[in-house]
């Protein structure tokens, strides 16, 4: 049954009411749901380890903390969770790989289980920091225009487009997110695409420069869900590709030129804006302020590296018809503690990020070397979800990985986020409930230093449960 019919006349079966069982089918004032469980520990003793004796009980049992799960209460749609696959992550999986180690971790990544589901990319529309080279897919010589983008090529793209139509076709869910971090440079104020802003005569060759990416990857097979107009817009690296437009800039570009076309070609890609830190939620609610460039912004993208997610939620109230997707951030060697950023990402991504009306969250690089690269320019102290050993294509899985993969293996897309409480005595969750099976899955946060007992209350029914510090689980039930 549906989510609606959880609410409508056979909402007595989630109080276990026998009478609404269906001839044959296992009678659940019998045998209880079964409820899987599995754990990762912030020392490394269990990493998404099923956990075994894990069953339901009187509701009545007694907790100091108690989660109560409600699927009559529901929230956004989910389109998934997953990582950016950059230049360095494809290069490093198509180059450094052998055939078979290249399809097996594809299929971790992307597959159902045992795989862990990934069903959301992102990619760089031309180079970012973590590219091998700067280019863009219109670069002319110094001086000369072009637009008509006549010369216009993915073809640099090449290794991002093996990657995509090999997970593609491990899992045809897969939605892929573009952003670019420059338009070409001589589209832009500084004749580079390294700082500067975009010329007022190239906000129309722009928007066809979307235009026809969005065309060129459609004729390989590969939709675009969204687009951002710029990665991070607010800020102008010093060594590699990047862009400072102003909401009044983003404004312009999407009213009077990007969502027209768009509209014209009847373009199903959603244009996001912002892309860019929660410490600043006053830009996106300033183009969502202009009447006509709002008409075409289907929702807004944020990052992690400064403020505090609740950000989210302030625009997304403010513009509760606008989606809200979280894309990028970034691990790295500044924060060395696998329990930390185990605890950080669950608790700012995976909850945060959710509780705060994302649809989508999506971690930085999908895969780096043991040398934080390949890049040119930017971070040099970057972690991927997962590292390649460059020399013998080794995979390690790390702590993001792992917090991710707490989402991404069990709740899939077309889920919805249902009402549950969190933050009683440290214990921090968030629940979805599956379309397809109308399985529940509930992902519990152990912030505190020492183990925590809980309950999980739901339709009558609950389980306790002891989760080890630094620890997150996952629960999931039918």
């Amino acid at each position: 049954m549906g989510l609606k019919a959880l609410a409508g006349a056979c909402a007595c079966a989630l109080l276990a009411n026998a009478a609404c069982a269906k001839p044959g089918a296992r009678n659940p004032a019998v045998e209880p749901p079964r409820i899987d469980a599995y754990l990762t520990t912030g020392d490394r003793t269990r990493l998404l380890s099923r956990e075994p004796g894990v069953h339901f009980g009187d509701s009545s049992q007694p907790a100091r903390a108690t989660i109560d799960v409600d699927p009559r209460v529901a929230y956004q749609e989910i389109v998934g969770f997953g990582a950016a696959l950059t230049d360095a992550s494809a290069w490093l999986i198509q180059y450094r790989l052998s055939p078979s180690a290249r399809d097996a971790l594809l299929r971790e990544l992307f597959g159902r289980e045992p795989g862990i589901g990934f069903s959301f990319v992102r990619i760089d529309m031309g180079a970012s920091d973590f590219s091998l080279s700067h280019y863009s897919y219109h670069d002319v010589a110094t001086g000369a225009s072009d637009p008509a983008l006549a010369s216009f090529s993915v073809a640099a793209d090449s290794a991002t487009i093996a990657i995509l139509k090999h997970a593609r076709a491990i899992n045809p869910q897969l939605r892929v997110m573009a952003s670019p971090w420059s338009a070409p440079a001589w589209m832009k104020t500084t004749g580079s695409m390294i700082r500067g802003t975009l010329r007022p005569d190239a906000y129309a060759p722009f928007a066809r420069y979307f235009e026809k990416f969005i065309d060129a990857y459609a004729a390989l097979g590969i939709p675009i869900y969204a687009i951002s107009v710029q990665n991070e817009p607010h800020h102008e690296p010093d060594d590699y590709p990047g862009m400072r437009l102003d909401p009044a800039q983003r404004a312009r570009l999407i009213g009077e030129h990007l969502g027209p076309l768009f509209e014209r070609r009847g373009f199903s890609t959603r244009i996001l804006e912002w892309d860019h830190n929660w410490d600043e939620p006053g830009s996106p609610l300033a183009v969502l302020a202009d009447s006509v460039a709002r008409r075409y912004v289907a929702g807004v993208a944020w990052h992690c590296y400064a403020g505090d997610v609740s950000a989210q939620s302030v625009v997304h109230l403010a513009y509760p018809g606008k989606e809200v997707y979280f894309t990028e951030c970034s691990g790295g060697e500044w924060a060395p503690s696998f329990a930390d950023n185990l605890v950080w990402t669950v608790r700012h991504l995976i909850i945060g990020a959710t509780r705060h009306w994302a649809r989508g969250v999506l971690m930085w690089n999908i895969a780096l070397d043991e040398n934080h690269g390949p890049h040119t320019g930017g971070c040099g102290n970057c972690r991927g979800v997962v590292t390649i050993r460059s020399s013998d294509g080794t995979v390690a899985r790390n702590e993001e990985y792992y917090a991710f993969a707490h989402a991404s293996r069990f709740v899939r897309p077309g889920a919805r986020r249902v009402a549950s409480t969190s933050g009683v005595e440290g214990i921090e969750s968030v629940a979805f409930q599956n379309a397809d099976d109308d399985s529940l899955v509930l992902i519990a946060l152990n912030t505190n230093a020492q183990a925590k007992p809980f309950a999980v209350r739901s339709a009558g029914r609950a389980f306790t449960y002891t989760l080890p510090p630094s620890a997150v689980v996952t629960f999931r039930w039918r």
